[in-house]
């Protein structure tokens, strides 16, 4: 065991006004199994990416390990997958290698294979299990999920549940509740960490939260009672005084020095009062800093003239001669909520394509209905690039609401004249995600919604789903989000 030291930590990017990190200090046991969690553009990879030197900053990091990073960087992807390993560790001991492949479920013969061959998620559990043969090593293992379906993701989170010495960064809940041990949590204000897994933090967190909103309220009505009895005595204090020089009833002199006292009296207690007031202001300060805000989201799906909007009846997609899935049949009917599920390569996206009206080859009888509006959102972000205002005109919908969305989804005003290609992957997802919330469609198809997107914004999301019930297939292997969500599962 040893500590990794972070002392007054301050970094921001260069032309850049605000810091992502400011006089932060904390310490990580490198025993630890880390699960890292915060909003998207809070700096997660930026942290990473400091630990690894790759940045200049102000403070001080120290540690005895050195740090390896996911995903490794492969040079060429047509060696061989042997080759790339040997890349990553040079000293590996055959029959070690052997043994972490094995837990990941991958036969040795694919060590032969160029690596360009594997599939997304062999690749990931290639490179895990090269990483982790490294001694005295802490890995930095960032958002290894994207690329893995649901039975994959359950095995990855076995396989690091049996490891220690990593920091995690994962937005998927199931899967950190498995495998970690502390969580880091990037706030709006500082950084925390917290024994225990994901549900623990957010238990924690919902509990901190609801004591702060209750202090808070509590201390507004002290701060309100203060203020108006500050005043009141103030007020008598000043009325007292000015009986100094008067007469009472009965026509004899006012005793000037019991009124003086009296008033200095009153005056006391009025400044004990706002002295009062001023601390309970003080303490409201420091409340409610680190509270996320997730304002409701909205959907106004159009309504479609008909019940049934699809049907597809012993529909089978090639890719050449190659069958990639067996015959399948299903509805898509109006209030569906349809997840589409399937491993990494069966054709899910495939089949997302060809309902959204792409040629895609296929064999069955596919009907979808006449003048259907759909509105996608794709896997891939890569297009993305220029303003947010351009973006939205370019694609016909209304600015302010789109922008709207965007605020509910943890965006700054400041990201806005940004460039859409210099957002975090979270990010770009959400501008897809506000785009498709903004067109006018009676039917919602999402690849892959939720890749990158934090934690707060995929409940966000549920919730809009939940309560508008519009009609959706979907793709995601978020196994919480698709048990809350989904009412018919199609299996390919």
């Amino acid at each position: 065991m040893s500590l990794i030291k972070v002392a007054n930590l301050t970094f921001s990017h260069d032309g850049s006004y605000d810091n992502i990190f400011e006089n932060v200090s904390f310490q990580i046991d490198t025993d630890w199994k880390l699960g890292f969690t915060g909003r998207n553009g809070r700096g997660k990879t930026t942290f990473l990416h400091l630990l690894l030197g790759k940045y200049e900053y102000s403070g001080h990091i120290s540690a005895n390990v050195s740090f390896e990073y996911f995903p490794f960087q492969v040079a060429n992807k047509e060696d061989h997958t042997i080759d790339v390993i040997g890349g990553i560790y040079p000293d590996y001991l055959q029959w070690e290698l052997l043994r972490e492949l094995s837990y990941l479920e991958l036969s040795e013969d694919i060590l032969y294979r160029p690596f360009s061959s594997l599939s997304n998620g062999e690749q990931t559990k290639v490179m895990l299990a090269a990483l982790f043969l490294k001694e005295n090593s802490f890995l930095l293992i960032d958002e290894p999920t994207n690329h893995l379906d649901l039975k994959a993701r359950k095995l990855v989170s076995r396989y690091l549940k049996s490891k220690s010495g990593f920091i995690l960064v994962s937005h998927d809940r199931a899967f950190l509740d498995n495998c970690v041990d502390h969580i880091l949590s990037i706030n709006k204000t500082n950084v925390d960490i917290q024994k225990g897994n994901f549900s623990d933090w957010r238990e924690n967190k919902r509990r901190q939260d609801n004591f702060e909103l209750a202090e808070n309220e509590k201390l507004k009505k002290d701060i309100k009672r203060l203020s108006e009895s500050a005043k009141r005595t103030g007020d008598w204090s000043h009325e007292v005084e000015k009986t100094k020089n008067g007469t009472t009833n009965s026509g004899s002199k006012v005793d000037k020095g019991y009124v003086g006292h009296k008033a200095a009296k009153m005056m006391k207690r009025s400044k004990s009062l706002e002295n009062r007031r001023q601390s309970a202001v003080d303490e409201k300060s420091k409340l409610l800093k680190n509270i996320e805000s997730s304002d409701s989201l909205k959907l106004d799906q159009l309504a479609y003239h008909k019940t049934r909007l699809a049907e597809l009846e012993n529909v089978s997609i090639y890719y050449g001669d190659t069958v990639i899935f067996q015959p399948v049949s299903f509805t898509i009917e109006q209030g569906d909520r349809i997840a589409l599920l399937g491993k990494n390569g069966s054709g899910k996206s495939s089949m997302i394509k060809l309902i959204c009206g792409e040629d895609i080859p296929y064999t069955g009888t596919f009907r979808k209905g006449s003048q259907l509006q759909i509105s996608y959102v794709s896997q891939d972000t890569s297009h993305l690039h220029g303003n947010l205002t351009d973006y939205a005109a370019g694609n016909r919908i209304d600015e302010s609401l789109f922008k709207a969305i965007l605020r509910k989804l943890d965006f700054t005003r400041v990201q806005f004249e940004k460039d859409i290609s210099a957002f975090s992957g979270g990010q770009k997802k959400k501008v897809l995600i506000a785009k498709s919330l903004c067109e006018q469609a009676h039917l919602h198809v999402w690849d892959e919604p939720l890749n990158f997107i934090d934690v707060i914004s995929r409940i966000q999301i549920e919730e809009l789903l939940l309560e508008y019930a519009p009609t959706i297939l979907f793709v995601e292997h978020d196994s919480e989000f698709c048990r809350n969500i989904a009412t018919k599962t199609v299996e390919l």
